[in-house]
């Protein structure tokens, strides 16, 4: 869940993955074939194989990225590779969208914006963004 590290004023913090955003879109890939009645086998068949592929994307992006909080910046790692480093300094908002079923976080850099599927525990998600990085 957190792994923390002695620091000064917060602790580093791993997210957890959540599976949730990926098994609904696999699960939601499925009834798309109901509607081959109306829509035509192979346009469903096209639906629901883009939509499971998709789910089956995330399935493996949540087990192999990692999002680290730090005390000066987002890390994002695959296994044990520091892919990207996002300095907090650098960060002029964020946001998670649909709160109630959080499946978007988007913030936004002095230079670039970005966009993530939340493939991550998203209340633990919300307290470390608020802690480190509070919104304008």
């Amino acid at each position: 869940m957190t792994s923390a590290a002695s620091s000064t004023s917060t602790q580093i913090v791993e997210l957890t993955p959540s599976y949730k955003l990926p098994l609904i879109l696999i699960i939601a890939a499925l009834p798309l074939l109901l509607l081959q009645k109306w829509i035509g086998l192979a346009i469903a068949l096209t639906a629901c194989s883009i939509i499971a592929l998709l789910g089956l994307f995330l399935m493996f992006q949540a087990a192999t990225i990692r999002l680290v909080f730090t005390e000066t910046a987002l890390d994002i790692y695959r296994s044990e590779t520091l892919l990207r480093r996002f300095p907090y300094q650098d960060w002029q908002n964020w946001r998670i969208f649909w709160s109630k079923v959080p499946i978007l976080f988007y913030f936004k850099e002095v230079k670039s914006i970005h966009f993530l599927p939340v493939l991550f525990d998203p209340k633990m998600l919300q307290t470390c963004l608020e802690q480190r990085c509070p919104r304008i």
